[in-house]
């Protein structure tokens, strides 16, 4: 018999087809739907998978009396209540290394249309408008680029720095061993060092609003800041004044506060570059954390280790 597992987040026909293979699949992506699976199959359901958005609350683990294994799909795993489902003995896992690359690309790629300015070029093209008529922009090579958070997606950022000979410094808790970028113990010195700042810390309480107004006054007026975090760790409305009054030059964000709902502070200003939460999925991230997932799981209901516990 499969083990019963509940799914709170949507997947492709692949990815579904292919874990109902190995599970009997409660399939539950809107709220609704999660409320009346949480209803009428709560006894039932053995494992959870999830993401780092949508979470698992305590009170809905209450609610799974026979719940012994829950996992994140990505990386993150802020709104999971791990401390309240490790009390319970569940099994916790994530998806960490599956995706990495696919979100250091998108972090490039939202820092050079950032600094180059690449949409609205592409408006002013399409609006029969030449270069003459616009203000150059930067070069992006060159100059010093700071990450927050050097875990995996902040090294392979690092690593992509390289090659545009940028000089890269970072923030930690602690000093990473293994590594020559420099080490800031504080964000408003790496902000002030930075030509561009990129978020790559996870997101959670210890982290909200770690890109305040401080530390955008000290990435200063020629700065670009990118987030491929949490929406959470930068201030919107810090963010939208320096923006507006040109505190910095410019944002690159594919994640923001209030997801799924756009920023509304920030849609009408021409200097940020906006994706919806999209850096950490393609067909090789999506396919790799479903392969990840149904790993761990097949582990875990196996007696084995699994193979990324959070």
């Amino acid at each position: 018999m499969k083990p019963s597992l509940l799914v709170l987040i949507p997947l492709n026909e692949d990815s579904h087809a292919d874990i109902s293979a190995s599970f009997d699949l409660i399939y539950a992506p809107t709220s609704t739907q999660r409320a009346e699976a949480m209803a009428s199959h709560g006894h039932t359901i053995h494992a959870v998978l999830t993401n780092g958005t949508t979470g698992l609350t305590a009170d809905e683990i209450d609610a799974l009396p026979q719940l012994e294994f829950v996992s994140a799909l990505g990386a993150g795993y802020e709104n999971i209540a791990i401390d309240h489902a490790r009390a319970r003995g569940i099994a916790l896992v994530n998806g960490a290394g599956t995706n990495d690359d696919c979100v250091a690309d998108h972090a490039f790629a939202l820092l050079l249309a950032t600094v180059r300015d690449v949409p609205q070029r592409d408006l002013a093209t399409r609006n029969g408008v030449w270069r003459d008529a616009l203000p150059m922009r930067p070069t992006v090579s060159g100059k010093r680029l700071g990450i927050i958070g050097l875990g995996n997606i902040g090294q392979k950022v690092a690593r992509r720095a390289a090659g545009f000979d940028l000089e890269v410094g970072y923030h930690n808790r602690k000093p990473r061993d293994g590594t020559t970028n420099r080490y800031f113990d504080n964000v408003l010195s790496l902000a002030q060092w930075s030509d561009y700042l990129v978020v790559a810390t996870p997101g959670g309480a210890s982290t909200h609003h770690l890109v305040d107004k401080t530390v955008l006054d000290a990435l200063g007026s020629s700065g670009f800041l990118v987030n491929v975090s949490r929406g959470s760790v930068v201030d919107t409305a810090a963010l939208a004044a320096a923006l507006k009054d040109g505190a910095i030059a410019g944002a690159g964000l594919d994640v923001y506060e209030g997801e799924p709902h756009p920023p509304q502070a920030l849609l009408a200003l021409t200097n940020v570059v906006l994706t919806p939460h999209v850096g950490g999925t393609s067909p090789e991230a999506v396919a790799a954390a479903v392969k990840n997932f149904i790993e761990n799981a097949t582990r875990h209901f196996a007696g084995e280790a699994v193979l990324t516990p959070i």
